[in-house]
């Protein structure tokens, strides 16, 4: 870590994508920026996902963000690599039901922009590799990509400090200075920083900092694994969802496979405090995700929720969320993509990984200012959809901060959404 500045213009709390990225554009911009990383740079989920920059299946109000995005991993990449290549992105259909629905889906779509289509069952089969498996069509978008999460985040922040931005890794942000109402700094593990706002991007630890100001933000977190396979000469660069398994080619030849059923929502204590806010995403979700108590509740419940700010926090305890992956549904995530696709059949499991993906009730993401605390910002609970947007969600942070408007409509991104 090095030396930690007096003071700053803003202060951004948390490495990851969605931080890292709001760095960058307030260095575009000219501002004094510093992050605080309690850990290493995308030392969590921006670095475990399945590096998808996808449109395809997004709730609606995402879709402008995801196609500012698009656009801004195009010129990341001219500046730095990133391994981002525009390969296309589709859902396959198993039968005319599941069809119909990515029709539905892209009925609603198509008015916020969506550049997506259907495809028949012969478009489908000339776009991917002979397939054991007959497919009534495909939800399609050839402007949606991959980009490398180990290479993706490192190689915004080169972009960043390269322009002025600071990055302090192994220095957690303990909390707020709040002077006369509002944020006049932040407190460090290393130290006060004065600063007139603070952005919090700090993924599954936002609810735990939030909660100490007194900021209510209803968030909880999934456990998501994924694994590695060795390279393979499978003539599929397509990224892929096909229902019990999801797949995309990575820069070194391999495959990065998973499946949306390897989501498991672990029970904590906060489970039991918002219950009532997400029994409905509970029971819409309940096709992909598993529920399960576990050793996390016992480590939660332990966790203070309030805390001082003048000794060690929990954001010092724990640097990272390193869980272990659900190796048994990633076997069967790999069978089932052997069982379609014989160009895998030598497909071996390199390595398997987790992480701790920050969710909201809705499942959107909150980027707005805390009404509460002006000169505090959030970006947050971007639910499993946040590497893909992730520069564009650091462009709207940095609009939002320095009072520019922004280029999308942020209504449904309101903290506010929950009080009601």
């Amino acid at each position: 870590m090095q030396q930690i500045p007096k003071s700053t213009s803003v202060a951004i709390i948390g490495g990851g994508i969605i931080g890292i990225s709001a760095a960058l554009a307030l260095a575009r911009r000219g501002v004094d920026v510093v992050v605080f990383e309690k850990g290493v740079v995308a030392g969590e989920q921006s670095s475990r996902n399945w590096g998808w920059i996808r449109s395809v299946g997004r709730n609606p109000a995402e879709l402008p963000l995801s196609a500012m995005a698009n656009d801004m991993w195009q010129d990341i990449q001219s500046g730095v690599d990133v391994g981002y290549r525009r390969t296309g992105l589709a859902y396959l259909a198993a039968s005319e039901s599941a069809l119909a629905a990515h029709q539905a889906w892209l009925d609603i779509a198509r008015e916020s922009g969506a550049n997506a289509r259907i495809l028949s069952k012969g478009e489908s089969a000339r776009l991917i590799p002979s397939s054991r498996r007959t497919w009534a069509g495909a939800l399609y978008s050839s402007t949606d990509g991959v980009a490398e999460p180990t290479l993706a985040t490192q190689g915004i922040a080169a972009l960043a400090v390269s322009l002025g931005a600071k990055i302090l890794e192994g220095c957690a942000a303990r909390g707020l200075d709040v002077s006369a109402g509002r944020v006049s700094g932040v407190v460090t593990e290393h130290g006060l920083v004065k600063c007139s706002s603070v952005v919090l991007a700090g993924g599954a630890w936002s609810r735990l900092l939030c909660g100490n100001h007194g900021i209510e933000f209803p968030q909880l977190k999934v456990h998501a694994s994924g694994l590695q396979t060795t390279p393979v000469n499978a003539g599929l660069d397509l990224a892929i969802n096909g229902g019990d398994f999801t797949v995309r080619k990575r820069s070194d030849g391999g495959y990065t496979v998973s499946k949306l059923g390897a989501s498991v929502a672990e029970l904590t204590p906060d489970s039991i405090r918002l219950s009532t806010k997400f029994m409905g995403a509970w029971v819409k979700e309940r096709k992909y995700l598993r529920l399960r108590i576990g050793r996390r509740f016992f480590d939660e419940l332990k966790t203070p929720r309030r805390f001082g700010l003048d000794r060690p926090t929990p954001f010092e305890a724990c640097r990272t969320l390193d869980p272990e992956p659900n190796v048994r549904m990633l076997d069967e995530a790999l069978k089932q993509l052997k069982s379609a696709f014989a160009g895998f059949s030598d497909a071996l499991p390199v390595r398997a990984w987790a992480g701790m993906i920050d969710v909201t009730p809705d499942a959107l993401p909150v980027i707005s200012e805390v009404s509460e605390i002006p000169g505090f910002f959030l970006g947050s609970g971007f639910s499993g959809h946040g590497f893909g947007i992730g520069p564009a969600a650091g462009s709207v942070l940095a609009n939002l901060v320095t009072g520019d408007r922004p280029v999308v409509e942020v209504r449904d991104f309101s903290l506010t959404r929950f009080s009601s």
